[in-house]
């Protein structure tokens, strides 16, 4: 009875409701959530106090950034039911549909600033990746995590300029390849190798929303890509969705840090990511953590995440420390 009524009282306002739905969308730091509300940060913030003390959202800070998400409660997933049943022609279903319109906006507004430095920054992309564990260092890694293991079809996200397909292409049937900007695209096409060039596809696209089916790949290569994403869950979902039973999704991003500069000269959304935060997003993808390893440098320690979707003979995590 005591939770039920810390339940009532914190969504006893319209403003906590809006957050709540807006939360049931996707995680959100409290600065997007003040922007989509059309509210003060200090107002949000403390409708946000309310709201986690009645265990109805968890709050994960993130350099000087504070992230929302929804609770993973049953009382939490039958409150978040309710605003289904709400009409969409009623007062409370219009306001509703207007703040996810101002959070559209708000993430439209991230993704062309995102577009335009790729675009700024393509010829120079592989250099840049460098600046912080020295490439060659990371492809031996993940030649290493991957091992012998054959894959048929390998599917790579967010491919820049193709560094995971020259990697990895020649052990494929077919490779896959999304990225979202043309520029990107153009310099992975040139890098192609002529013999055998039938086999690449390299499609104009979001990694959030992949244009394939269920169960279409073995192998799922995400190459720092993540901390470019607003929605990492998502993508990690996503990847899941189009991996075949037993195949794997190798995940390759900074390890979490607090370089809060890199979020507006280099256009990152997340600073990096913990191992906790990855384990937690395979486990909510149905896929099983087989692997991590560290490569440690003077700048930012680069992480490999290795999971493996369904698998019926699931290993030890090995962690890992490679100087």
């Amino acid at each position: 009875m005591a939770e039920l009524l810390d339940i009532f009282r914190a969504m006893a306002d319209p403003t906590r409701m809006r957050i709540m739905h807006l939360l049931g969308a996707m995680e959100l730091s409290v600065g997007e959530l003040a922007q989509a509300v059309g509210q003060s940060q200090p107002r949000v913030s403390r409708h946000v106090k309310i709201l986690a003390e009645a265990d109805l959202i968890g709050r994960r800070k993130e350099g000087n950034w504070v992230f929302l998400r929804l609770a993973q409660s049953e009382s939490c997933r039958q409150l978040m039911a309710m605003f289904a049943d709400i009409p969409s022609d009623a007062s409370e279903g219009l306001w509703l549909k207007a703040d996810l319109a101002r959070l559209a906006a708000i993430r439209a507004d991230r993704v062309r600033a995102a577009d335009e430095y790729f675009a700024a920054h393509a010829e120079q992309w592989d250099a840049l990746g460098s600046l912080y564990v020295p490439e060659a260092e990371v492809e031996q890694a993940i030649v290493r995590a991957l091992g012998a293991e054959p894959f048929s079809h390998l599917l790579d996200l967010g491919t820049g300029t193709g560094r995971m397909i020259a990697l990895l292409g020649e052990r494929a049937r077919h490779v896959d390849a999304i990225d979202r900007s043309p520029d990107m695209l153009r310099l992975a096409r040139a890098k192609l190798p002529q013999e055998g060039a039938e086999k690449y596809n390299l499609l104009l696209g979001d990694f959030c929303a992949l244009p394939f089916g269920d169960a279409a790949a073995d192998l799922v290569t995400a190459h720092q890509i993540l901390h470019y994403s607003a929605t990492p869950q998502r993508a990690i979902a996503e990847a899941a969705r189009v991996l075949k039973d037993n195949g794997r999704l190798l995940i390759v991003d900074f390890e979490a840090h607090d370089r809060e500069e890199l979020r507006t000269r280099d256009q990152h959304e997340r600073l990096g990511f913990s191992d906790d935060q990855i384990a937690d997003w395979f486990t909510e993808a149905g896929i099983d953590m087989e692997r991590t390893d560290t490569l440690p440098s003077g700048e930012l320690t680069v992480k490999l995440w290795l999971g493996r979707r369904k698998s019926a003979n699931v290993t030890p995590i090995r962690e890992r420390q490679i100087s």
